[in-house]
């Protein structure tokens, strides 16, 4: 299956959470940070008021509480709209 979105929704995939801290502890997976960068795999059309500024493989920062998200084929995926994304990572 493939995930489609409308309008101005972009379908993100999350990139892992650190598995050590930057001192080499292992962190366990209830107190992994949920990472906050994805990685864009599908992007809407837009709307007559928002033009599409992101593209399928950029890599970007989203809010923090944005989006929903969706299981599909044993792979999580997060979709949120376009305003919800905060900057793309070059």
């Amino acid at each position: 299956m493939k995930l489609v979105p409308l309008a101005d929704r972009v379908v993100l995939k999350q990139e892992a959470a650190e598995e050590k801290t930057v001192g080499g502890l292992i962190l366990t997976s209830g107190s992994q940070e949920k990472p906050q960068t994805a990685e864009v795999v599908a992007v809407g059309p837009g709307t007559k008021d928002v033009e599409m500024e992101v593209v399928v493989g950029d890599k970007v920062i989203y809010s923090k509480y944005a989006g929903t998200e969706v299981k599909l084929d044993g792979e999580e995926y997060i979709v949120v709209k376009q305003s919800d994304i905060l900057a793309i990572v070059k």
